[in-house]
């Protein structure tokens, strides 16, 4: 044997011989080298996967934690949403109650009460990117449409504030006139004809209507719809029995075709006070008021003039 060789033996079993396996000092060399890179390459491929086996398992918890904030930012993203457009409807109906304000006090061509319109804005939603940008960008745009929104009800909350300071300011010096203005329902129940032109429900012909007919049940409540003096009451030709009041300031209301009126020529009424009740006197087809408001002896649609809902 060569001073240079290594001789291994291997022990197969307890009952068998034992073998030699003689190598030389290079070969040795060489397979040690070569277990030893091929060691080192499993152990690193083992970390390699360890790590990535990990840093999946950390995306997995930090996905679910973003789907998690998703949801809770999409249902308060959706909640200011149905905040924002609930908003938007009151501001509406605001709009609407202080035009006919203006139509009452006569400031209906005002500057200040014609300085814009209310903004609505569209539906919401996310659509489908990513999941790693769509989180902020979806969100983000989100927040920027009710942002903008915002904005713009913000500006019409300034226009509406001074419009009122307007009105206030007119009506604090003018609280007769508006005890005197009709303002309210003189019944409640179903409009069955409004103002203006429709076909007779006795001719069939073409004729204006210069009232609202409203039906209700036999024997309701008529009520005064604003301070007055009662100028007439009685039958009068299609109108039936019939009550009349002088509000002032140019302005008359006619409550017609009433079963019994409660108040005589001279009363002083209060809005809000009964003074008929509901019937089917004169022309008429079914229990209803006829009910008029005239401006300067001109007949003027009574909408104008009701600020209830």
């Amino acid at each position: 044997m060569q001073k240079d060789d290594y001789t291994i033996i291997v022990f197969p079993g307890s009952t068998a011989s034992p073998k030699r396996i003689q190598l030389s000092k290079k070969s040795a060399k060489v397979a040690l080298i070569s277990l030893l890179v091929v060691s080192l390459f499993f152990g690193g491929a083992g970390i390699y996967f360890i790590n990535k086996y990990l840093k999946y398992q950390d995306d997995q918890v930090v996905l679910a934690s973003l789907q998690r904030q998703e949801k809770i930012q999409k249902t308060q993203i959706d909640k200011f949403s149905k905040q924002v457009r609930s908003f938007e409807t009151e501001m509406a109906r605001l709009e609407s109650f202080e035009k006919k304000l203006r139509i009452i006090t006569s400031f209906e061509n005002s500057p200040k009460g014609n300085q814009g319109h209310l903004g609505v804005g569209g539906p919401y939603g996310l659509s489908s990117h990513s999941f790693t940008t769509s989180l902020e960008k979806e969100t983000q745009s989100m927040l920027d449409r009710l942002s903008g929104d915002l904005g713009i009800l913000t500006s019409q909350i300034k226009i509406r504030q001074f419009s009122f300071q307007e009105l206030d300011e007119y009506l604090k010096n003018q609280k007769s006139l508006l005890a005197s203005t009709p303002s309210i329902w003189p019944t409640r129940g179903w409009v069955t004809s409004a103002f203006g032109y429709r076909k007779s429900p006795f001719t069939g012909l073409p004729e204006k209507h210069e009232g609202l007919d409203i039906a209700a049940r036999l024997g309701s409540e008529v009520r005064s719809t604003a301070d007055g003096k009662v100028i007439l009451t009685g039958r009068e030709s299609g109108y039936g029995n019939m009550v009349e009041i002088d509000h002032g300031y140019g302005v008359l209301t006619r409550y017609g075709h009433n079963s019994k009126n409660l108040v005589k020529v001279g009363d002083k009424v209060k809005r809000g006070q009964v003074i008929a009740l509901i019937g089917s006197t004169g022309r008429s087809t079914g229990p209803h008021v006829h009910y008029e408001v005239l401006v300067n002896g001109i007949p003027v649609s009574p909408r104008n003039y009701i600020l209830e809902d």
